[in-house]
Order: structure tokens, then sequence, then C-alpha cells
């Protein structure tokens, strides 16, 4: 290995200082080789997550609570946070049937 190659390793393995040259060389790459494999082993979705009519529903709740008109659930009180406008628009597009991930509860 050249002189350039070793800095490079020893940037990558920062904070072994205690470590041989040789120790770091192997470590860097045991990490690298590791990385690689799991980037290549995730599986990749098939098409959106959400259907375009969903991102509609959410857009219409978000008009609604920047109007101010926009009410929670049994509560009936305004929201205004956009966060929960979002929930809320996604739980009616998950009532109407559209295509929208389950809940990460």
């Amino acid at each position: 290995m050249g002189f350039a190659a070793l800095t490079i390793l020893d940037n990558c393995v920062q904070g072994m200082s205690h470590l041989t040259v040789e120790e770091r060389t192997k470590m860097a790459t045991k990490k690298k080789s590791s990385s690689a494999k799991k980037s290549s082993g995730r599986k990749k979705s098939s098409g959106q997550k959400y259907s375009p009519s969903a991102s509609k529903n959410v857009e219409t709740e978000m008009k609604e609570m920047k109007r101010g008109t926009l009410k929670s659930g049994r509560s009936g009180k305004k929201v205004t946070n956009p966060k929960q406008a979002i929930a809320i628009g996604l739980s009616k597009a998950r009532k109407e049937g559209k295509k929208v991930p389950a809940k990460a509860s």
C-alpha cells in the first residue's frame, strides 16, 4: 500500500491511535466490505409509498389547517400543528382505502 492509501485509511479509522498500522488497515477493509454488503442487500421499494390521491387528502387537510377550519377528532379542537394535519389526512386516506403504509405506532 502506498502512503496516500494509508493516510486515507488512517482518516477512516480515527480514534484508534493505540493500534498498529496493520491492525488499522485490517479494520478499515472489514468496514468497507461489510458496508458494501449492507447496501447491496437492501430491497428496493416498488413504486410510490403513497398514492397521489392520498397526497391530495393530506394537501386538503393542510389547507384547512392554514385556514383555521381543521378540527381534531372527538374533542373538536382546532388543529395548529402541521404534523397533526398530515396525520389526519393520512388517516382519512386509510379509511377510504387508498394506498398508504400502515401506521408506525
